[in-house]
């Protein structure tokens, strides 16, 4: 089992308080959407050219197909901000396949020097995030780049023997030296504020490699965090395992990196879609163990968000909304000592949000140890009425009737204001 030496702590609060954001996938690997000469890969799409052994100077090839027409950056940081409630966004401006989505002096091999479209696109995503006032941060593969010789590969064909004796002959360093800092001076020095840069896979990097990412962030925004991925526990948050959650409450800063499907970039052939109710809990289940939710959609290479992937945001969007108060801002909770397939909770100072996910008569909290002075309907604040008594074991119950309106009704939240200032469960009694 892995364990976790330090807790992490961005000392910022923004991200303390923003629980919800948009990661976005995108690079040449959306045009071959999953397949390549008639094979379909069965890992995840953006890892198409290692999964299937594409060379690199095939594989280079298709960023002269690349010319992403229908890509609005404005309407998408429109979306994510207004209707989809989110509060920050990740953006891949070098994923592992090595290709720059903006503009890189570095390397030709980049969105402007090597395509049609001749269009920076971290440009686009940058100012359309300032005039929104949505905190933007950039996805940067700091050790994994499949086109530079002296990067690292991972799942490589051959075995684990032949791809370690691969790496040890590749001058890591020469690439962090001669890519990975000066590209990461570029994305920090012109695009305005980046709020975190989202390091991936550090592989073989020494904790010296590790802190040298570190330390030229921060000498170029020194407010800019680093994610728990740049390796050897040198993050100043902990993301999480692809689509996995912590069973308990966690201290500290974290994220839990997600898909809406199976996979992160554009895959034609999967439908694996997530149910929106399903996002919904899970979102609640991370902001109430203490963490962030950073929830991708991968565009097509046209540059269109797939029609599924915007229907599912909408209808979260709506719930985060109407909401709002009980996702943003919360902090992680104690242990609920029963199990409900009902509800869950989220807590700040003097309130306790019920998120409530299936229909109910009425709201029984068992074991709450708080003093209840309102109770209301978060989405139109209508007063509910409650009561308090004593359960069969000896334990409180807090009773909140629920009007007709709302007992066949899903997904919405109540809140109980609180004379003390967290809500505290009571452990149960024999």
């Amino acid at each position: 089992m892995t364990k976790i030496d330090r807790v992490p702590d961005t000392k910022q609060q923004w991200f303390k308080d923003a629980k919800y954001g948009l990661f976005i996938h995108w690079g040449l690997y959306s045009i071959l959407a999953g397949e390549y000469k008639g094979k379909k890969t069965d890992h995840i799409s953006e890892w198409i050219m290692n999964s299937l052994g594409i060379p690199a100077e095939e594989y280079e090839k298709l960023a002269k197909e690349f010319d992403p027409t229908e890509f609005n950056a404005d309407e998408l940081v429109r979306r994510a901000k207004e209707d989809w409630g989110m509060k920050y966004i990740v953006f891949t401006s070098k994923h592992h396949e090595g290709f720059a989505m903006y503009h890189s002096k570095v390397s030709p091999y980049n969105v402007v020097d090597a395509t049609p479209c001749g269009r920076d696109i971290l440009r686009e995503l940058a100012d359309a995030c300032r005039k929104y006032d949505m905190k933007l941060g950039l996805y940067y593969s700091q050790s994994q780049d499949w086109h530079d010789p002296n990067g690292y590969v991972s799942h490589a064909n051959g075995g684990e023997d032949q791809l370690k004796d691969d790496n040890d002959k590749k001058d890591f360093q020469y690439y962090l030296d001669h890519k990975v800092k000066p590209q990461l001076k570029e994305i920090l020095s012109e695009y305005g504020d980046i709020c975190l840069i989202w390091f991936d896979t550090p592989m073989g990097m020494t904790i010296e490699q590790s802190r040298e990412c570190v330390e030229t962030v921060k000498s170029m925004q020194p407010d800019c965090i680093v994610s728990g991925r740049v390796g050897n526990q040198l993050g100043d948050y902990m993301t999480t395992g692809d689509n996995f959650i912590p069973r308990l409450p966690f201290e500290g800063d974290w994220e839990v990196p997600a898909t809406l499907n199976d996979t992160w970039g554009y895959n034609k052939d999967d439908n694996e879609w997530k149910n929106p109710d399903d996002i919904i809990r899970l979102l609640v289940k991370i902001s109430s163990r203490g963490g962030n939710y950073l929830l991708n959609i991968g565009p097509k290479a046209s540059g269109e968000v797939p029609k599924e992937s915007i229907e599912i945001l909408n209808t979260v969007g709506r719930y985060v909304n109407q909401n709002a108060d009980g996702v943003f801002g919360t902090r992680r909770i104690d242990v609920y000592p029963y199990e409900l397939d009902w509800a869950e909770f989220t807590g700040k100072d003097h309130k306790l949000f019920i998120h409530v996910f299936k229909p109910r008569k009425r709201l029984e909290i068992l074991n709450c140890g708080n003093n209840v002075t309102k109770a209301y309907v978060l989405r139109d604040g209508r007063e509910l009425e409650f009561d308090v008594s004593p359960t069969c074991e000896g334990d409180t119950m807090i009773n909140v009737e629920l009007p007709k309106d709302l007992r066949e009704e899903k997904n919405y939240c109540v809140c109980l204001e609180l004379e003390e200032v967290s809500p505290v469960f009571e452990p149960l009694r024999g």
